[in-house]
């Protein structure tokens, strides 16, 4: 047997990680070249399909007004999972089609979605007995084909005490494990956007549709809008798909052709929140029905803290500034504290709470059904101008998705069919030989376990690339926050290799410092470039300790002086309060 060692050895040498062309080429090919698909949003399903469309020989183009995952995408409750909660309103189409997308990424991206075990507890008369549950978890396993990480076991009240010691006992019956997965939601969004890239699209972040091309009825591409710079370029395309997710409604506005009829997507809010894992330390994630109202939420382990989710309430705030509120707040501490009393968690426990709009097809409602019980189904419409809209749906079944909404960009564009390949091609980094290889091998040359599984999780087989960058310059090792395992390194990466334009896209949605930081960490009031000290006021320009580090690191690459890096700083204060603040009351 060779030793451990000699393992790691034996694993391939990193090979070169192809950086996206620059902005500038990326925004002249946009106005200067022709396209068969221009995909109009930069969520995970719009991602997927500009990847999907690419790899078929597609000419491509993909603008997103934010950044990749700035909506629904990077606020989920971070899971890859067949839905059993789906079985009780009778969805087994969608939980059969879950299923196989849970396997299938599991492989597809080892690094970014991992086989995760949830316990599901059952009480004296709760509303899913657990004749019921038992029942429900062996259809959800023949629904996988009986090809899920692990079958589900029937767990005795002794033996669900032992793995939940600090679980509440009074009135537990017993219950069951059974798996599901957990992903990087923003990670596995920006890997679609940079396999899209790689396969010869032309990928845009904030870059926002100001209107649609229209001639003799039909729509020929979009006006869009740089938001760095305020030009416009006339994209010009054959087909245009809005995957706009929350957002759908505004684009469909936009064109003069649609006829005005009802929303086609109606928003449910979703409510999490972050506490510290020595406050709520749990083994097994954990799939509970609230004492308050009965729904099923979850309890979930992420590395050095806990999460908290979800609510499901019809929301009218609009996308961009949909928040979690303190009812929100209070309820998933109230139902958490029901289930694990000792822990006695309180509002000053929350690290971080955010929400996000599930763009659930308007069409999925029956009756008044409530968000809760609405399909998850997706559904494409084609306008009369032949804008191709694609709604609902879920994270897990993203491929699905994209897949569906190409084909139907083929049918419209009367091309020959292609057979898509996102079902048997790795998605960037994903080409790993062995993770647990991979994982040993990273902890033993950062140093440091916490970074090294970080790396590995993070970008699969291109860790060596984003740690080789701090063997060129030893500073970019050194942490963005102390006692979290992101390093310097990452800013430089991102800004060359993830097309990071923002300290946004970097703490938010790249990395998840901003989760990970009590109220984001705004407490450094001064920060120095250059050694030049520039004051911050506090009218909004309290920026966190990370976000002065990234900037360092950010500013000479993206050619920020010091005023230019005091407006990011504040500018990413605004954007941390409008995405993590609490509102007092529901909106």
């Amino acid at each position: 047997m060779r030793s451990e060692s000699a393992a790691l050895r034996s694993l391939p040498a990193s090979t070169e990680v192809p950086a996206p062309p620059s902005r500038a080429d990326r925004l002249r090919a946009l106005g200067s070249e022709s396209f068969d698909l221009l995909v109009i949003g930069g969520g995970v399903t719009g991602a997927g399909a500009a990847r999907d469309a690419a790899l078929r020989g597609l000419k491509v183009a993909l603008v997103e007004r934010e950044d990749f995952a700035s909506g629904t995408s990077s606020r989920s409750s971070r899971l890859i999972h067949g839905g059993l909660r789906y079985l009780e309103h009778g969805h087994l189409g969608l939980v059969f089609e879950s299923s196989i997308e849970r396997r299938r990424l599991l492989h597809l991206a080892p690094h970014l979605v991992r086989p995760l075990a949830f316990i599901w507890p059952v009480y004296e008369g709760a509303r899913v007995p657990r004749w019921k549950l038992n029942a429900g978890l062996m259809l959800y396993d023949a629904l996988s084909l009986f090809r899920n990480v692990k079958a589900y076991q029937r767990l005795s009240l002794k033996q669900l005490v032992e793995a939940e010691p600090g679980i509440r006992s009074e009135g537990l019956k017993g219950g069951a494990r059974y798996y599901d997965a957990a992903t990087d939601d923003a990670r596995l969004t920006l890997a679609n956007a940079l396999g899209a890239s790689e396969a010869g699209a032309v990928v845009l972040n904030h870059a926002s549709v100001k209107r649609l091309v229209l001639e003799d009825g039909k729509v020929k591409g979009a006006v869009v809008v740089d938001h760095l710079t305020g030009l416009e370029h006339t994209v010009r395309a054959r087909a245009v798909v809005n995957a706009t997710g929350p957002w759908s409604d505004e684009i469909r506005r936009l064109d003069s052709q649609q006829e005005r009829t009802g929303p086609a997507v109606r928003g449910s809010k979703g409510v999490h929140i972050a506490v510290p894992r020595s406050r709520l330390n749990i083994g097994d994630a954990l799939t509970l029905l609230s004492p308050v109202d009965g729904r099923v939420m979850f309890i979930l382990p992420a590395d050095a803290f806990t999460l908290i989710g979800t609510t499901e309430t019809a929301t009218r705030a609009h996308p961009a500034e949909v928040r979690a509120s303190e009812a929100d707040v209070a309820y998933l501490l109230s139902s958490a504290n029901a289930f694990f009393p000792e822990a006695n968690l309180t509002r000053e426990d929350m690290v971080s709470a955010w929400a996000g709009i599930r763009p659930l097809a308007a069409s999925g409602y029956h009756g008044n059904s409530d968000a809760g019980s609405a399909s998850r189904e997706h559904s494409i419409d084609v306008s009369p101008s032949g804008v191709l809209a694609i709604s609902g749906g879920k994270l897990t079944t993203f491929r699905v998705m994209a897949r569906d909404v190409v084909n139907a960009v083929e049918r419209h564009l009367s091309l020959p069919h292609k057979k898509p390949v996102t079902h048997e091609q790795p998605l960037p980094g994903g080409d790993l030989l062995k993770l647990d290889a991979e994982l040993a091998a990273a902890k033993q040359e950062v140093g440091d376990a916490a970074t090294g599984e970080h790396l590995v999780r993070a970008y699969g087989s291109r860790w060596h690339a984003v740690w080789a960058l701090t063997r060129e310059s030893p500073e970019l090792a050194e942490p963005l926050v102390e006692g979290l395992p992101y390093r310097r390194a990452e800013a430089a990466w991102g800004v060359s290799h993830e097309m990071v334009q923002t300290l946004a896209d970097l703490l938010i949605r790249r990395l998840k410092v901003a989760f990970e930081t009590r109220d984001q960490g705004r407490a450094a009031l001064r920060l120095r470039l250059d050694d030049d000290a520039v004051a911050l006021d506090g009218a909004g320009h309290v920026v966190q300790l990370a976000a002065v580090r990234a900037a360092e690191v950010m500013a000479p690459r993206l050619g920020w002086d010091a005023a230019e890096t005091e407006r990011q700083l504040a500018a990413y204060a605004v954007d941390a309060q409008r995405i993590f603040g609490v509102d007092p009351s529901d909106a």
